[in-house]
Order: C-alpha cells, then sequence, then structure tokens
C-alpha cells in the first residue's frame, strides 16, 4: 500500500519530512515534489538537494551499495555511459562534502513506487574505476542522519 506523504508547506521555508516517514512509500508525484527531476542527483544553483537511488536494481549502471553496516551508503555518481565527469550534478555532491548538509534520499521500489530512506550526509567522494562497468566513477559515501526528526528540504 502506497501512503501519503506528510509534508507541511512553508512558502519561506521549503517542505519538512518527518522520520516517521522513514520506510513509508509514495507515489512519484509526492516524491517530485522535492525531486523535481528523474535523474539520481537534484541540485539547484549547485546545492545538493536530494538524492534517488534502486541499489542497481533497475538502472545496473548505478550499484550503489550498502556500507559495512545499513547506516552507510556507497552511491555512485551520475551519467551512464563513459566514464563520469564532475558535471554541476556530481559537482554539487562532492560539494556537500564539505557543507556537511543532509538530504533526502529516495528508493525506487518499482515503476512509481517510491521508499523514502531518511536524511543522508556526504561523507566522502573519491573518483575511482568501476571494474565491472569499466570506467571511472564517483562514488559517494552517505551516512545516514538519524539526529533530526524533521528537515528542511530547500525546493
Amino acid at each position: 500500500m502506497v501512503s501519503s506523504i506528510s509534508v507541511t508547506y512553508r512558502p519561506s521555508n521549503g517542505i519538512y519530512f518527518e522520520s516517521a516517514d522513514i520506510g513509508n512509500c509514495f507515489l512519484w508525484r509526492e516524491i517530485s515534489q522535492v525531486h523535481k527531476t528523474q535523474n539520481g542527483i537534484y541540485q539547484r544553483n549547485g546545492c545538493l538537494i536530494s538524492l534517488l537511488t534502486d541499489f542497481g536494481r533497475i538502472n545496473p549502471c548505478y550499484p550503489d551499495t550498502h556500507g559495512a553496516q545499513n547506516d552507510t551508503i556507497l552511491y555512485t555518481g551520475g551519467g551512464r555511459r563513459g566514464d563520469q565527469r564532475l558535471d554541476v550534478r556530481n559537482q554539487a555532491v562532492l560539494d556537500a562534502v564539505v557543507s556537511r548538509i543532509s538530504v533526502p534520499l529516495f528508493n525506487k521500489l518499482a515503476r512509481g513506487k517510491w521508499e523514502y530512506l531518511g536524511l543522508w550526509t556526504v561523507e566522502n567522494g573519491e573518483y575511482v574505476f568501476e571494474q565491472n562497468q569499466d570506467r571511472m566513477v564517483w562514488k559517494f559515501t552517505l551516512k545516514a542522519d538519524r539526529g533530526e526528526g524533521a528537515m528542511e528540504v530547500l525546493t
């Protein structure tokens, strides 16, 4: 069953997600209130806003995985073919390492069905050779941010 997203609109301050929403499923029309594009990395003016994943189940070119613990995700940067570049999206994720902002992460379960995974902070970014794909990719280490009950999402 897909539930409705609980958001509070604040015209000057954005949209809030509650920690109680973690693990709940939503429709794309609800997710797209925050994540305005189908690209995995949504940024605006160089600032990271939110992230999408499917853990490589639907798009194998983005083989995101959990780290040693479930509060860590190894997130693959943007770019489907060839070596990934440090474009505006990947740069926004890399810049989030320094800014330490927390962003919402949504996991695609099926067409139009998304799970809210909570707020995540980008801990690290590395440009590495991905053997299985025979290309250079950006790998970002995401860490679950469980310290806040609600988080402003800049839209």
